[in-house]
């Protein structure tokens, strides 16, 4: 008998028909003589959808109220998803985050998980119960209902998998694994039938869509082998864990992100100090920097040039302007950019990778602001109208030919 843990997004319980499907594929699971544990998103667009309910009543809503608002997505997923199971026959019991022992962090919105206290799961798990958990959401010290953000349902699912030592953790969403570009939008991508951890991080962190970033790290660091598969087609999917490679370079995928904001601040007295004052003042509200260049000083001054989220623009112009340090700089927000990146281990030691994607992009006189790498990633900021071009224009320079 094994632990399965198994986790569906949002999409692959959209609507009654979805969710009693997920009903079918957590029964089979569990009628082969596994223990399952499943972990359930909130239906199709239901936070967004209370995202929008909370900004007609409160634009700047208090992020504790927003988390109790939100954590309600999950709560009739598993509801909905448990009476399915019930309704074919097969013990079942639904669990919020809090009943499942999940303890996080008090950062509204976006908490990280402390720990999980499995007592209940196991007790379930002992009365041979299926057990459906709301994925996305915690209680924090005062115990207060938190929410772990965008995709939080995969780090809810990797969490569980590595507490309980679980067998299988499987991720089912709406594609079949993970493909070397978006199959929807670029010809010739292909499903990877495997991926290093570390390839699945930089592509999730990039923009790939098919798994949180925080899933991804934590099933590197507890060694919870991942596999991502279809809830739709029951194909065999991709598996994420630890593959031993030799020196061969692969680009193993080619992402694009257009939830970028690039922040300039122009004119910068070329003093000491002055960037660590402006990042410890980006941290101190949470707001995560990405790629970051620096010019050399020229007639006493400096520009600084950054990238953080589109939601977090806003707010990084409102606190620059207002630091001291830039008195005299002048600091603009573009928004209508993109990143596009390659990943793939070995890049370090095979020469010309960086050419030939600069090369692709050239040829389709697509123009680079900003570029970032390290050992199994080059990035590049666009413009965002460039985004699709970009991705396809590099995809077919590094896919195999046939």
């Amino acid at each position: 008998m094994a632990l399965i843990v198994q986790k569906f997004g949002g999409s692959s319980v959209a609507d009654a028909e979805r969710v009693r499907n997920v009903a079918r594929i957590v029964t089979d699971t569990y009628k082969a003589g596994n223990d399952v544990v499943v972990v359930v998103s909130a239906q199709g667009d239901t936070t967004d959808d209370l995202i929008e309910k909370a900004q007609e009543i409160n634009p700047r809503a208090p992020k504790r109220e927003l988390d109790q608002l939100l954590a309600a997505g999950e709560q009739i997923s598993i509801s909905l998803l448990a009476m399915a199971i019930e309704a074919l026959g097969y013990p079942v019991i639904s669990l919020l985050g809090w009943q499942a022992g999940f303890n996080t962090n008090s950062v509204y919105g976006a908490a990280r998980i402390k720990s999980i206290k499995p007592n209940r799961l196991q007790a379930e798990l002992a009365r041979h119960n299926i057990v459906v958990v709301a994925g996305f959401q915690g209680i924090n010290r005062y115990d207060d209902l938190t929410t772990l953000g965008r995709g939080g349902s995969d780090t809810s699912a990797v969490a569980i998998a590595a507490t309980l030592h679980a067998d299988k953790c499987q991720i089912f969403t709406d594609v079949e694994g993970v493909y070397t570009a978006d199959p929807r939008k670029v010809d010739g991508a292909r499903k990877l039938k495997e991926i290093t951890y570390d390839e699945m991080l930089e592509l999730a962190t990039l923009g790939a869509q098919v798994l949180n970033n925080r899933s991804v790290e934590m099933a590197k660091k507890y060694s919870v082998e991942i596999e991502v598969l279809s809830s739709l087609n029951p194909v065999p999917g991709t598996i994420v864990k630890e593959v031993a490679k030799l020196e061969k370079m692969l680009i193993r995928g080619v992402t694009k992100d257009t939830d970028v904001a690039l922040i300039s601040i122009l004119n910068v007295q070329d003093t000491p100090g002055v960037a660590f004052k402006v990042f410890s003042k980006l941290s101190g509200k949470h707001i995560n920097v990405d790629i970051i260049l620096q010019s050399f000083g020229r007639s006493g001054t400096k520009d600084i040039v950054f990238s953080v989220s589109k939601e977090n623009g806003p707010l990084a112009i409102e606190l620059l302007k207002g630091l001291p340090a830039l008195a005299g700089a002048k600091v603009l927000c573009d928004t209508d950019v993109a990143k596009v990146s390659i990943v793939g281990a070995g890049m370090e030691t095979h020469p010309g990778t960086a050419s030939k994607m600069f090369e692709a992009l050239y040829e389709r006189d697509i123009n680079i602001k900003m570029i970032s790498t390290s050992e199994i990633k080059i990035s590049v900021i666009i413009d965002a109208k460039d985004a699709d071009r970009a991705v396809s224009a590099v995809h077919a320079a590094f896919a195999p030919k046939d």
